[in-house]
């Protein structure tokens, strides 16, 4: 079992943005979210999913255009495993693979993958863009009321409850 509470604030250490920031704690939470929903449909690996949530973005130094950003954040996830967490060489590869090519625009890849890049793709109502179909990976995110729900929470900057509850973040405070 994962501490998350424990990996998000050791996480939070060597994070060089801002917490609440455009690619902070509130953009993993729904990348989590997301990404779980569509799991639901594309049996894609959970465990995979939520820690792709909280990496993809966690060794970023800017917000705008940051290259190697994802593999950095890939990296740092190598860096941490059988410390913080683990999983099966299998699945640490599927992570590693989807953090590190996350902002490619790519869509072909193991299902998993996919998953972890389209649910990261639905979140970019947070800045103004409305998630196009063709840069999307599954018929699960491709659907019109997967990507109203998703884009609707983005738009709006919508931070699930759990951020607070389990992972002990405020990000109003």
């Amino acid at each position: 079992m994962i501490n998350y509470k424990l990996l998000i604030h050791a996480i939070f250490e060597e994070y060089a943005l801002r917490t609440n920031g455009t690619h902070g704690v509130s953009h993993w939470a729904r990348v989590m979210e997301n990404g779980l929903r569509l799991a639901e449909l594309t049996d894609a690996n959970q465990a995979v999913i939520r820690l792709f949530a909280i990496f993809h973005d966690s060794k970023r130094v800017n917000e705008g255009t940051d290259h190697g950003h994802g593999s950095r954040g890939a990296e740092f996830a190598a860096s941490l495993r059988g410390n913080l967490f683990d999983l099966p060489d299998d699945e640490f590869d599927l992570l590693f693979a989807a953090c590190s090519a996350h902002t490619d625009g790519l869509t072909d890849a193991d299902i998993t993958i996919q998953t972890c890049w389209d649910a990261d793709r639905l979140d970019l109502g947070r800045v103004g863009i409305i998630p196009q179909v063709s840069r999307l990976c599954t018929d699960a995110a491709m659907s019109p009321e997967t990507i109203e729900w998703a884009d609707g929470r983005a738009a709006f900057r919508v931070v699930p409850e759990f951020v607070k509850d389990e992972w002990g973040i405020d990000v109003d405070g």
